[in-house]
Parts: structure tokens; C-alpha cells; sequence
């Protein structure tokens, strides 16, 4: 038997697909879809508020440095108001790894609902049902393979001629 997925769960296997103690057998399954729902608006606003955090502090210090330009003060001044720009804007590079990751994270998680659905015995089953569209497409991949691997030999069994060779498309009209 070949695993294709397994997690906490979901297993997933060339005999049957596993979801939280029920058992779909590959071979009553005749169909395979997903449905995708609507954007999460919280998840959306949630990456621009990285993206403000990754910006702030080189805004301000467009702005200082800016300000200081637009002041005409002394040498000493400028510089001050320079230099302290400058540091502001550099205070962005240790945060930017830790936010840069969080915004990875958000994207391989999805802003979208994903459901995986079977047609089982005839009737819609939903398997799965999550925001994780990392582990929803992984699920859904094995599920493929799974479907794929099952219906194999009945292709072939199907395209072989009567010499026990698989049947060639010709080039001829």
C-alpha cells in the first residue's frame, strides 16, 4: 500500500482516503473537485499592516531627511536631523526578516476557504474544508495521485491492441 499524505487528519493511501476516522475506499469515489470561497479580508489587511511596518520607518526617514533639507538650519543641525533619519530608517532591518517571514507565511496559508469534495456511493462528500492552502493542495495532490494510480491498469487494460501491445495513435488521416 502507498501512502500518498498523512497528517494528524488526513491520510491518504492507493486504498482509500482517511479524514478524521472515516474511510472514503478509493474505488467508490468516482469524482474529484475543489471549491474556493471568497477572499479573507482580515488576512488581506492583516499583509498590509506588515507591509506598513516593513515601509514606516523608511518613510520617516524620507521625511527627516526631507524636513532637514526644507529647514535651512545650520550644518550641525542638518546632520543631526540627517543622522537621525538615517537611523530610523536602518531600524527596519533587524524587523524585516521577522515580518518578511509572517508575510511568507500569510501567502502559503491562503486568504481563501478551500474545500476538497468527493462524489462517494454517488453522493457529495466534503473531505476537507481549511484556510491552509499549503496543506490543502498537498492534500488534494495525494488525492490525484491516489485517483490517478487506481485508475491505471483499467487504462491500460482498455488501450492495449489484440497483440498485448498499447495502442499507438497513427500520424495518417
Amino acid at each position: 500500500m502507498v501512502r500518498y499524505y498523512d497528517d494528524r487528519s488526513v491520510q491518504v493511501t492507493s486504498a482509500a482516503i482517511h479524514v478524521d476516522g472515516r474511510t472514503y475506499p478509493l474505488a467508490e469515489i468516482s469524482l474529484v473537485w475543489h471549491l474556493r470561497g471568497s477572499r479573507s479580508w482580515r488576512v488581506l489587511a492583516g499583509r498590509g499592516a506588515i507591509g506598513a511596518a516593513l515601509a514606516g520607518p523608511l518613510v520617516a526617514a524620507a521625511l527627516g531627511v526631507a524636513l532637514a533639507l526644507w529647514l535651512h538650519r545650520s550644518l550641525t543641525v542638518t546632520i543631526a536631523i540627517v543622522g537621525a533619519s538615517v537611523l530610523v530608517g536602518l531600524a527596519v532591518g533587524p524587523v524585516a526578516d521577522f515580518l518578511f517571514e509572517h508575510l511568507d507565511r500569510s501567502y502559503a496559508r491562503g486568504s481563501r476557504q478551500l474545500e476538497l469534495w468527493v462524489r462517494w456511493r454517488g453522493q457529495p462528500v466534503r473531505l476537507l474544508s481549511t484556510r491552509d492552502a499549503l496543506r490543502f493542495g498537498q492534500v488534494y495532490r495525494a488525492v490525484q495521485r491516489a485517483m490517478e494510480a487506481g485508475q491505471a491498469p483499467a487504462l491500460r487494460a482498455r488501450n492495449t491492441g489484440p497483440s498485448g501491445n498499447m495502442a499507438r495513435p497513427r500520424n495518417r488521416p
